[in-house]
């Protein structure tokens, strides 16, 4: 029942929900204008992360029963919530956002939220203990809920592409903390796979106003709030260390946004630019640029999103050597597929370079 109530009721308010909170943008002022590197033509309400929200808080409160971690999860939640709507509304320094990031990932760890351990994938024994990270624990889990936060946050540059990607990822967290529950301890904890059941059904009722054409944007405060519950999801998953492979699977499920922000990190820094400064290269970006219209970009990398999904949910059930095989083909399958489309800035420059060359000879 646990498994289906709160999962219901964050579907049915998100979808009551949403209208309400469009209207409440315009009168705030929580708009969003088009620019260069927008793909929008119209000013567009952009405080829909408030209906994600309300939503996923409500569904929780009735559905999920009250723990230390689960409070943490909901204070965390709220910051990063609180934070995001003035983002929205005032469009915050970067530093000042950053900063409040930083402060929504400190506020987890008092209530347990915390990478104690980290598996090795490369254990011949998949039982072996991982690595105890000691005073190290905290620091990282701060880094990890920051890059995730911010990595869903920068992949939200088209109609319902991070709504849907939380959506995909959410159930397949869900799919791979259930199957690991039944393989390793021979039964399903209901907790964080309610949890993640429940953020899947609160994106996908928003998702309905918010696949292309979209009628509302996440707007900063949805996307951030997305990746803290994703990232948070994936260090509460009580099945983390149950593999020696387990490292990978949250890499593997948040792949697309991961590898996204990774490669706007090096193409930035090769070209000696600030890294917190945007551009439009991004992958829904290159996809556009090679001819794609929106929606097909977007449901391409809904594609991409599934696939990923079904091979993290596969690491957790074939065997450790198999499993290393497999997560080593995806990620080189991503960098070669990145570096063909343009997202690592490498091709863009040698096409550039060409393009140069081409007129310095008056061709």
């Amino acid at each position: 029942m646990q498994l289906v109530l709160a999962p219901l009721v964050a579907l049915v308010v998100a979808l009551v929900l949403t209208p309400q909170v469009r209207r409440l943008a315009f009168r705030v002022g929580a708009l969003d204008s088009p620019d260069q590197r927008k793909v929008h033509q119209g000013v567009m309400p952009r405080l829909g992360g408030l209906a994600v929200y309300l939503s996923f808080v409500a569904a929780v409160l009735i559905g999920e029963p009250g723990t230390e971690r689960l409070w943490g999860l909901l204070t965390g939640a709220t910051v990063i919530m609180a934070v995001g709507m003035l983002d929205d509304i005032y469009r915050l320094p970067a530093r000042i956002k950053l900063a409040g990031q930083v402060l929504a990932a400190v506020s987890v760890l008092p209530f347990g939220i915390v990478v104690t351990s980290v598996s090795n994938p490369f254990a011949t024994n998949p039982h072996a203990p991982g690595l105890y990270l000691g005073l190290f624990a905290r620091p990282l889990t701060v880094l990890w809920l920051v890059a995730v936060i911010n990595a869903v946050n920068l992949i939200d540059g088209l109609d319902g592409l991070a709504s849907g990607t939380a959506f995909i990822a959410a159930l397949t967290m869900a799919a791979v903390i259930g199957l690991e529950g039944y393989l390793f301890h021979h039964s399903v904890h209901p907790g964080v796979m309610g949890l993640a059941l429940t953020l899947a059904a609160a994106s996908l009722g928003f998702l309905w106003y918010n696949f292309h054409p979209a009628r509302i944007f996440l707007g900063d405060g949805g996307s951030m709030l997305l990746g803290f519950l994703l990232a948070s999801m994936a260090v509460m998953g009580p099945a983390k260390d149950a593999t020696g492979i387990s490292v990978i699977v949250p890499l593997v499920i948040l792949g697309i946004p991961l590898a996204d922000t990774l490669f706007a990190v090096v193409r930035r820094a090769h070209r000696h630019l600030p890294i917190m400064q945007p551009d439009r290269e991004h992958l829904h970006h290159r996809l556009l640029d090679l001819g794609l219209n929106h929606r097909q970009a977007v449901l391409a990398i809904y594609g991409v999103n599934v696939v990923l999904g079904a091979s993290a949910i596969l690491l957790t059930v074939i065997s450790q050597g198999q499993a290393l095989v497999l997560a080593a083909g995806i990620f080189l399958a991503v960098a070669v597929t990145a570096n063909r489309l343009g997202v690592t800035g490498q091709r863009f420059r040698t096409n550039y370079l060409k393009e140069e060359a081409r007129r310095s000879r008056g061709m």
